[in-house]
């Protein structure tokens, strides 16, 4: 099927948490024709999009963005106006067991998406090109991290001294994970700087919602919770994150991948710092209330009635290298774009535990046996 409409948006990573986010928005709240291309890894999922499938503006693509030849028969196929790059492998400790996934997709899958789309736009009529983009969605993890408050002494001085990211934070990636999307979002910027492809840079901060993946840390402890199973915590639980509600970030890519001036970076976040400690008890409390474990009939390890999902909280050893803050300054954004957070970290987090206790199923089907709810990720 031949698509030129001149409404056209491919995202790449289609399939995973955000970009289906991300696709669910465009198709219910745009009129946008959208090609997902994903090769549907562990953590990508169609159940995901099971809402918008049968849309008539939506098409589905399996393939790897590190397929050059696929690539070109999508652009020449559906003739996409913006392109949403999303797909990367995009798990911390799974970069630090084996980096190799993390380079060949997030470096080199970019560079061959970026060469591709550089060759496709190059042969664009002048009003098509002068409407094409490319959006690069990455992390605020390329920027390493940030003071912590419990290096300050002086807590009357704490607003002044902690810094945020900004858009010209230099990066300084820690893991093999943060140190690929460094690589990509460099690659993209040298494609606008050298070549002139009209691309655009987001970094955003932690994501949480509906459909996330049971590795990172808020799903996985709803769902071990629930089971009456530890939520191991990382050293002292005392890492401090900044919260994006996944619906939020989706409607802010889209705004900056439509109306956001190419060549730029934009920073998104929930203006939510919280150590993750924090959000575990949080998600303990709210838990505690909706769905007692008395009603689940879970018990201690010696026996006894479990009283408060709390006493499952459990220390484990700290990650290798890990992040102690990270913290976005989200001002371009409002200031250029008019976007800031709808859902506060308090109405974000309650939203989303109802979601995973009414779709267990979802959980369920998405986890192929290769994944035992171990501790991974944030």
């Amino acid at each position: 099927m031949l698509l030129n409409n001149g409404n056209t948006i491919l995202v790449t990573g289609g399939a995973g948490f955000i970009g289906s986010a991300v696709i669910r928005y465009l198709i219910n709240e745009t009129d946008f024709t959208v090609v997902n291309v994903d090769k549907l890894t562990y953590a990508g999922n169609k159940e995901s999009l099971t809402s918008i499938e049968l849309s008539n503006r939506y098409y589905f693509e399996r393939l790897d963005i590190c397929d050059a030849l696929e690539l070109r028969r999508v652009f020449n196929q559906y003739k996409p106006d913006i392109i949403m790059h999303l797909a990367a492998e995009s798990h911390v400790d799974r970069s630090i067991d084996g980096p190799g996934d993390f380079i060949q997709t997030n470096i080199v899958g970019t560079y061959t998406l970026l060469e591709q789309a550089r060759a496709y736009w190059s042969e664009l009529d002048c009003d098509k090109k002068r409407k094409f983009r490319f959006h690069h969605i990455s992390t605020d993890e390329v920027y390493g991290d940030l003071p912590h408050p419990n290096e300050i002494r002086n807590k009357q001085i704490y607003d002044q001294v902690l810094p945020l990211f900004t858009e010209k934070t230099a990066y300084a990636p820690s893991s093999p994970y943060s140190a690929s999307k460094a690589s990509s979002d460099h690659l993209v910027r040298a494609w606008h700087r050298t070549y002139g492809v009209p691309t655009l840079v987001t970094n955003c901060s932690n994501n949480y919602g509906p459909y996330h993946f049971p590795e990172k840390l808020i799903p996985l402890v709803i769902l071990n919770a629930i089971e009456g199973k530890p939520l191991p915590v990382y050293g002292k639980g005392d890492q401090i994150r900044d919260w994006l509600y996944v619906e939020d970030h989706a409607r802010a890519l889209v705004l900056v991948a439509t109306k956001g001036k190419t060549g730029q970076t934009y920073n998104i976040g929930g203006h939510n710092e919280k150590q993750n400690i924090e959000v575990v008890k949080v998600i303990c409390n709210i838990l505690d209330e909706l769905i007692p474990p008395f009603d689940l009939g879970l018990r201690t390890k010696d026996g006894g009635q479990l009283t408060t999902y709390n006493s499952l909280i459990t220390f484990v050893s700290d990650r290798p290298g890990h992040d102690m803050r990270y913290a976005i300054d989200a001002s371009k954004i409002q200031r250029e774009l008019g976007w800031t957070p709808q859902e506060t970290f308090e109405s974000g987090i309650r939203k989303t535990v109802q979601w995973y206790l009414d779709n267990l199923a979802w959980c369920k089907h998405v986890q192929d046996g290769s994944y035992q709810r171990e501790r991974l990720g944030n």
